[in-house]
């Protein structure tokens, strides 16, 4: 392709879709009209020189028997050139009376031709313009011979013409105005989604990550319609994305921040404790030894956070490496183990079970942990003396096992946030009793990546926690 060719090429590639379909129509209708044009005129142009052909041979016909009787002169129709020629050894001669032009040296060659039959032919005479003419014999020596100008026949054709070139080029005019008119309101709906993908494109997602518009109005046709309902819902799905993405974002900043205190809490305690023992070094062993327990609880709580972070770590990223090693497990059982160590390091809330045999595939440890959370969540959060009930059943394809207990309740709103990684309901007991904050957490995800689901039901008097797991599939 030439540089010519190319800058014209990427000129075209630059110009507006309704630009360039309305220069498409305006080519095609041309050459639509082009076609017609060529096509009316060669039709009326034969079907003129039929008429022309038709007009000869009737004229001819009707002179022929008094030529072959008289050999008079041939009469002379619409002025047109009319000779009786005399045809003798292959020269033609004409006859006294006839009608010629100064120069019939053709048409003396067309009657020595149609000595032997009739002959039709188009010539062109120095100062009269073309002639149709027609030579038919008479008899054996004699040839009536006639001519008929075009001039006139032309002269029809070529304003059959200029009436089809004024005629196509208004209507090519019009159809490229109208067109255009049809084609921008036509694509006026996709204008407006190219602004509305504009003004997106303007928003500062930083600042404020919701999409501030939608591509509006009506019309355009199925197509349009299909395309703008395609657009908007993308523009839903982008911006739900966007609003996740920050809403991650944000628990991502206070996880790390909230993770930052908890760790930092134990490891005051601890350097305030080892500043003390180092001061009581030479004091009583008793004092020495109270110090170092101190340092070995906090150790132990902060030992507790970290390995809850790093299970909820690899729970999240469980597609890279799952921490589940499942197997056939009864969920009854796992809960019968769970309550007897309730019962013997929390005597003072009496516990209750009611047990029915419940096989799952899932992982036993993880299984009983989130069962301890469980309990332990029931006897932090109420009071001594409540009471706590461990139930298991089979309901349907799933193994359900609730924890229930009889203290005062969750607020509606916390219930909301129960499973929110540092969430409290009451911040300054548990941090006193020693809990993390991330105990519902791990169950919420360690019952998720057994495929089961966990929720909360909340009154005065009765909170109940239920985990429900896909049933173990029956072996074959």
């Amino acid at each position: 392709m030439s540089r010519a060719a190319r800058r014209w090429y990427e000129a075209w590639q630059r110009t507006r879709l309704g630009t360039r379909i309305t220069l498409g129509l305006g080519a095609l209708a041309l050459v639509v009209f082009a076609a017609v044009g060529v096509t009316t005129v060669g039709i009326m142009h034969g079907y003129l020189d039929r008429r022309l052909d038709e007009q000869l041979s009737k004229s001819q016909n009707t002179q022929l028997p008094k030529l072959r009787e008289t050999h008079g002169s041939p009469q002379s129709v619409y002025s047109w050139y009319s000779a009786l020629y005399s045809v003798r050894d292959g020269v033609a001669t004409p006859e006294p009376g006839g009608m010629l032009p100064g120069d019939a040296q053709q048409l003396a060659k067309i009657a020595a031709d149609a000595a032997g039959g009739d002959v039709t032919r188009d010539i062109y005479l120095h100062d009269d313009g073309p002639y149709r003419v027609r030579a038919c014999p008479v008899d054996t020596d004699s040839v009536l011979l006639s001519a008929a100008p075009q001039g006139d026949l032309n002269g029809t054709v070529q304003q059959l013409v200029w009436v089809e070139v004024g005629a196509f080029a208004f209507a090519l005019a019009v159809l490229v105005v109208v067109g255009r008119l049809v084609l921008r309101r036509g694509l006026r709906p996709l204008a407006d989604m190219a602004g509305t993908a504009h003004d997106i494109a303007s928003h500062d997602l930083t600042a404020n990550p919701a999409l501030p518009a939608r591509a509006s109005g009506s019309g355009g046709g199925v197509e349009v319609e299909e395309l703008r309902t395609a657009f908007n819902v993308m523009l839903a799905h982008i911006d739900t994305s966007l609003a996740a993405k920050t809403e991650a974002n944000e628990r991502l900043r206070r996880f790390v921040a909230d993770a930052s205190h908890e760790l930092r809490t134990p490891l005051t305690s601890i350097r305030g404790y080892a500043d003390l023992f180092r001061y009581a070094a030479a004091n009583e062993p008793a004092e020495r030894e109270a110090h170092l327990s101190k340092i070995r609880e906090e150790t132990a709580r902060m030992t507790v956070l970290v390995d809850d972070l790093l299970l909820l770590a690899r729970l999240d990223a469980r597609a890279a490496e799952t921490p589940l090693r499942p197997e056939r497990t009864d969920l009854a059982e796992l809960a019968g183990d769970a309550a007897d160590a309730f019962t013997a390091g929390r005597p003072d809330h009496p516990l209750t079970t009611s047990l029915d045999p419940a096989l799952v595939d899932a992982d036993p440890l993880r299984l009983r942990q989130v069962l301890d959370n469980l309990l332990a969540n029931a006897a932090v959060h109420t009071p001594p003396g409540t009471a706590v009930h461990v139930a298991v059943a089979v309901e349907g394809a799933e193994a359900v096992a609730r924890v229930t207990d009889a203290g005062p309740g969750i607020a509606p709103a916390d219930q909301e946030r129960i499973f929110d990684r540092f969430f409290r309901v009451d911040d300054s007991r548990t941090r006193s009793g020693g809990g993390t904050g991330l105990g519902l957490s791990v169950v919420q995800s360690l019952v998720t990546a057994h495929g089961g689901t966990v929720s909360v039901e909340s009154v005065p008097g009765r909170t109940t926690f239920t985990v429900r797991l896909p049933l173990a599939a029956r072996s074959t």
